[in-house]
């Protein structure tokens, strides 16, 4: 099996080097002439690796190395989309920004995507980072609007070197948008299907009168109807920024934000019969059909956080950081969950609806500190990045949540709402504990540069602490876990561009969920990585093409399953999975006037072992074992469509199994997105910066199902969106 994956990787990379090779190929030698030759001014974009990204393709990431690293140089699959990229693509949120990325599958609860959810190489609840400290516990209900992002990066794999407790698919992280060296003045206004109506803007300058004092405020605001009757999302953020930098040898940035969402969105659950399949005598569910109730539905957030970034360079050799935040995210949802399926005495169709009522709180504070020391040296013929950090990060979470049964169904074929009072139902408590967790991390890398060879080795050592409280019971469980982390890899960069690497890596995760009454603790998550790849950078050209094949195993892993009669999720650890596939990825500025993004990801996923015997050898549910992706960006530079930039994409979601147990299938789709563009200033000077842009995501409308986890837990993707945003920059 592996000498099949193998010969597969390393055909498409040859296949993706040999289309590389056409693209960039040498002119045709110009003829001999007594005319003098006029050479294209070419501009020079220097880039950091927390920083802008001019176009598409970055060429500099911290995400990985947590040291300002070059992609080319980094022996690991790193993605990062660009600002660029997410304005041409009207990205709505983090996860979706991922959408063009391999082996990643956003939004994977369809248009209910509440917390940027994703799955990256076949596991979920992937952990989100803001630059680079945890943004949120990995099952809370932070989020972030899009567009107070600079950059979005993956990095694939088991990363607990660098971040401490982490999932084994990954990490992402978000990166804020920071003060800028130069003025950056930006509004603008945004108008959509669904009632959607926006208002953003952009302001960084330097402070009057000061030239080592520099500020950033970013804010957003909107408003839409979603795709189900009665529900909407209205949001409100701001973000505002300083940058102190008294010399060339010290910066130090602050970063605070709050967003503030009355209406956050909408989530549920639907059988897979009406949506999978239809239901006998009735058909498909609507996709717009509302199963709670208008008198009794609401999602309310809050998010604050503030933090620092303070670094001095005090030598060519020495250098020192310090990163900090803290953040509070709170929440509030009150819902009708749809129940089971039974039939109507008049049409014998099973549309009766049962519903079941819950509601709830999630306070959630988080602190995080990582304190890095930098020394850059030489030995002989190598050159040395050492990097020696010590990481803290406190967690207090309080969750309450409750639960009735006692609410009148609902018929499919005519949906009555009202008729109930909400007021006086009374819930009954099925969760409610207190969590605190502490993690404390010492982590030393290092990066090696001899010639063309770039080795890297890092370990870290955790110490974590969790202490949950039952405060319905006496089911309290303290968790006190330490464990060793490390990773090796090396990566050669020939002078062609082509770069091939391989690497190891490893992840733990401390278990933040309560078994079972009498069960005992659970034991840490455990995970393993072999990854071989090539990149492929061609000099003095925005292209990068990288190929990658991994084998990632995960132990003792934790999962949970609906109870219906304790009207609440049950844990169990069951065992092991095993992972293993292969992503390709084309990005590049072909022309200076067409940008593609390409990408295709091959998923095997199998429960090797397992307390429920029926999964055993069998795909865990949601994960297409084929996706891919590919968008173009053309902009006309002369002529009468002179200032029109035209953009077009397919996205395809294979199929995937329905449950843990296989039984049924969901169908693979694809769907279409398109954008147009038009700059102002091609007609007059005057209108530099002045532009319209139109976006269209799933332009044909298709009706599909995202995924099943289950039977009973299926989600409708999201349909047609229409989008119309006049920008101002000056």
């Amino acid at each position: 099996m592996i000498r099949v994956f193998r010969d597969q990787l390393f055909s498409s990379s040859a296949v993706l080097l040999l289309m590389a090779a056409g693209l960039v190929g040498s002119p045709a030698l110009a003829q001999e002439s007594s005319t003098p030759i006029v050479l294209d001014t070419i501009t020079i974009h220097g880039e950091k690796g927390d920083g802008p990204v001019h176009g598409y393709v970055a060429k500099q990431s911290t995400a990985g190395t947590k040291t300002d690293t070059p992609l080319i140089k980094t022996s690991q699959s790193v993605a990062v989309v660009s600002k660029e990229q997410m304005e041409d693509l009207d990205v709505q949120s983090a996860a979706e920004a991922l959408r063009y990325t391999p082996g990643v599958i956003t939004e994977y609860r369809g248009a209910s995507n509440l917390r940027d959810e994703l799955f990256v190489r076949g596991f979920y609840y992937v952990p989100r980072y803001l630059d680079g400290l945890s943004f949120g516990a990995d099952n809370s209900y932070a989020k972030l609007n899009p567009y107070l992002l600079e950059r979005v990066e993956l990095l694939s794999g088991p990363s607990s070197v660098m971040y401490g407790q982490s999932n084994p698919g990954g990490v992402m992280n978000m990166v804020s948008k920071k003060p800028t060296d130069t003025p950056l003045r930006e509004v603008e206004l945004t108008a959509g299907s669904r009632d959607h109506v926006g208002l953003s803007f952009d302001f960084s300058d330097k402070i009057p009168g000061s030239e080592t004092l520099s500020y950033r405020i970013v804010g957003t605001g909107l408003t839409k109807h979603l795709q189900e009757d009665f529900t909407k999302q209205q949001t409100f953020a701001i973000a505002p920024s300083i940058s102190w930098t008294p010399n060339d040898q010290t910066k130090l940035t602050i970063l605070g934000g709050y967003q503030n969402e009355p209406h956050a969105g909408y989530r549920n659950f639907l059988d897979a019969a009406g949506t999978v399949f239809p239901i006998k005598g009735y058909g498909y569910v609507p996709r717009d059909f509302f199963v709670s109730d208008p008198n009794y539905e609401r999602f309310t957030r809050e998010q604050a956080w503030v933090g620092y970034q303070l670094e001095h360079v005090f030598n060519d050799t020495f250098t020192v950081r310090q990163n900090a935040r803290y953040q509070s995210v709170q929440f509030e949802h009150h819902t009708l969950v749809w129940g089971s399926a039974s039939v109507d005495p008049v049409t014998q169709a099973k549309t009766i609806i049962s519903r079941g009522a819950s509601g709830g709180t999630d306070k959630v504070g988080q602190f995080a500190i990582d304190n890095q020391a930098q020394i850059d040296f030489k030995t002989g013929l190598a050159e040395h990045k050492l990097l020696a950090g010590f990481d803290y990060r406190y967690l207090n979470q309080e969750y309450r949540w409750a639960r009735n049964k006692a609410i009148p169904s609902i018929n499919l074929a005519n949906p009555q709402y009202g008729g109930f009072d909400y007021g006086a139902l009374v819930l009954k408590p099925s969760d409610s504990n207190d969590t605190s967790a502490r993690q404390t991390g010492l982590y030393l890398q290092d990066q090696i540069e001899i010639g063309k060879l770039n080795l890297s080795v890092g370990g870290r050592y955790d110490w974590a602490k969790t202490d949950i409280d039952d405060l319905l019971g006496t089911n309290d469980h303290v968790y006190d876990d330490s464990a060793f982390t490390w990773r090796a890899g090396a990566i050669y960069n020939f002078d062609n561009g082509i770069a091939p690497y391989v690497s190891y890596s490893t992840s733990f995760e401390p278990s933040l969920t309560i078994p079972n009454a009498g069960q005992s603790a659970f034991k840490p998550t455990t995970a393993e990585q072999y990854e071989v790849g090539v990149k492929y950078e061609p000099e003095g050209r925005d292209i990068l093409l990288t190929a990658a094949y991994y084998d990632l195993t995960q132990k003792d892993v934790v999962k949970g399953k609906w109870d219906s009669d304790l009207g609440r999720s049950v844990y169990s650890q069951i065992g092991k999975i095993h992972n293993h596939g292969v992503e390709l990825s084309a990005k590049g500025e072909i022309y200076d006037n067409l940008s593609i993004i390409a990408n295709y990801a091959y998923t095997d996923s199998e429960t090797v072992d397992s307390v429920e015997a029926n999964t055993i050898g069998k795909m865990p549910a949601r994960i297409p074992k084929h996706s891919a992706g590919l968008w173009a960006s053309y902009a006309f530079k002369e002529g009468a469509l002179k200032g029109v930039t035209a953009g077009a994409g397919l996205r395809y979601i294979g199929k995937s199994w329905g449950d843990d147990k296989n039984s049924f299938t969901v169908d693979a789709t694809t769907l279409v997105d398109a954008s147009l563009s038009y700059d102002f200033g091609a007609i007059n000077p005057k209108w530099d910066g002045l532009s319209l842009q139109i976006n269209a995501k799933n332009l044909a409308n298709k009706n599909f199902v995202a995924s099943c986890a289950s039977a009973g837990a299926c989600f409708y993707g999201e349909g047609r969106t229409v989008t119309a945003t006049l920008k101002r920059s000056w």
